[in-house]
C-alpha cells in the first residue's frame, strides 16, 4: 500500500449551510463503492459540479488535507494497479459464473467490501479514468489527461476540511 499526503477536492450541491465534513457517496453506480470521493485536480472538481450537481444550478467545492498510509494506488504504482485488476477480474468471473451474467459495479464493490480479506486493511483507493472530452485536451482527439479520484473509506484520514469555492454556477 502507498502513503498519501496532499490537498484534494470534494464537490457538492450548493447549500446555504456549509458542510463541516464530506458527504459519503452511496450511489449504486459509484465506481469504488460507498466512500468519500475527492478529486486530485481542481478542474475536475469543477467539471463534476457542472455536470453532476445541476439540481439547484450551483455547486460548492471543498478542499481537505488527506493523510493516509494505506492507500491502494492504482494510478501511479504499477504493482498496486496489477493487484487491483486481478481482484476485480477474479470477482467479476465468480459473479458471472454464479449468476450467469456480467457483474454490476455495485456487485463488485459489495463483494470486495464484504468478502475480500485485504479490503479492510486499506483506507482508500486512488483511481483514474480518461475522460473523452474535447474540453479536457489541447489536442484534437487525443485524451492524454487522467482524471484522478481518491475514494476514502477511512474518514479519519480526512483533515482540515473547508469550503474553497462557494456557489459556483453550473453552465
Amino acid at each position: 500500500m502507498s502513503e498519501i499526503s496532499k490537498i484534494l477536492y470534494h464537490t457538492q450541491e450548493y447549500g446555504m449551510k456549509k458542510l463541516t465534513g464530506p458527504i459519503e457517496c452511496t450511489r449504486n453506480d459509484a465506481w469504488l463503492g460507498s466512500s468519500f470521493y475527492f478529486w486530485d485536480d481542481l478542474d475536475d472538481a469543477h467539471d463534476w459540479g457542472i455536470n453532476s450537481k445541476k439540481r439547484l444550478g450551483y455547486y460548492d467545492i471543498y478542499h481537505a488535507k488527506i493523510q493516509g498510509d494505506s492507500i491502494l494506488d492504482t494510478v501511479f504504482c504499477e504493482e498496486e494497479y496489477r493487484f487491483w485488476i486481478k481482484q476485480v477480474e477474479k470477482v467479476a468471473k465468480k459473479i458471472a459464473k454464479d449468476l450467469n451474467t456480467k457483474a454490476s459495479i455495485k456487485e463488485i464493490n459489495q463483494y470486495l467490501l464484504n468478502k475480500a480479506d485485504w479490503r479492510e486493511d486499506i483506507q482508500g483507493v486512488l483511481f483514474q479514468d480518461i475522460p473523452k472530452s474535447e474540453s479536457k485536451t489541447l489536442v484534437k482527439n487525443y485524451y492524454y489527461k487522467k482524471r484522478i479520484q481518491l475514494a476514502v473509506y477511512d474518514k479519519n484520514i480526512i483533515g482540515k476540511f473547508a469550503v474553497l469555492k462557494e456557489k459556483c454556477k453550473c453552465e
